[in-house]
């Protein structure tokens, strides 16, 4: 099972794609974990995706096509994959439709997080990160044991530059201007289907799991 999700910064792409990825049994694949890793490594990729990143700006397609592709390719994928923050431009979509068939594989569903402006700041302002081992939390729906310390690791709790409100409000800019249009682009295609992400995360975290067993 090969799967695509899409939507706005906030629509927990990111919640979902893990949970999904231990019930099915498939690798979750996350371009923002990639760059954030090749960030803290102080790889040249990194660097460049910074400056991108920071400002909630699309990290240019030369960048991120060739590294996505290269990761698909790895023996883990033998048996799906599950794609999250890519491909975030109609490009990008073309060109891992044009890899995976070079390669014999077979985009399987797409799905499309619907989820309002209101919900996306709310979630996305209150979200903290750990410094150390990268899990998520929100200070009012899933907020740690004790304030600003990772329950798994004891890691500092950090607020990312591109989850402050001025940056989320142009993240949702650029993607209106850059990804929204991925949705036509796979409709058009017979692969993408529609899941109201402003709900409770468990009845979001259902419906996709019906699509994908479907």
């Amino acid at each position: 099972m090969r799967v695509i999700l899409l939507g706005p910064p906030g629509a927990g792409k990111g919640t979902q794609a893990a949970s999904i990825s231990t019930e099915v049994g498939i690798p979750h694949i996350s371009t923002g974990e990639m760059f954030r890793a090749a960030l803290k490594n102080g790889t040249p990729l990194g660097l460049e995706a910074k400056k991108y990143m920071d400002s909630g700006e699309l990290v240019p397609d030369d960048v991120v096509v060739g590294m996505v592709n290269e990761r698909i390719q790895q023996p883990d994928c033998s048996d799906g994959f599950l794609l999250d923050g890519f491909p975030r431009t109609i490009v990008q979509a073309q060109k891992l439709g044009e890899t995976m068939e070079e390669t014999g594989l077979k985009l399987d569903l797409v799905i499309n997080l619907q989820c309002s402006d209101k919900t996306v700041v709310a979630r996305l302002s209150g979200r903290r990160v750990c410094k150390s081992c990268g899990a998520i939390y929100h200070v009012e729906n899933m907020p740690p044991k004790q304030d600003g310390v990772c329950d798994k690791c004891g890691g500092e709790l950090y607020q990312r530059d591109d989850d402050k409100a001025d940056t989320i409000l142009n993240r949702l800019e650029v993607y209106r201007n850059s990804t929204e249009a991925l949705i036509d682009y796979y409709r058009q295609k017979d692969l993408l289907k529609d899941v109201d992400a402003n709900a409770q995360r468990e009845e979001t975290l259902k419906a996709m799991l019906a699509l994908i067993k479907k």
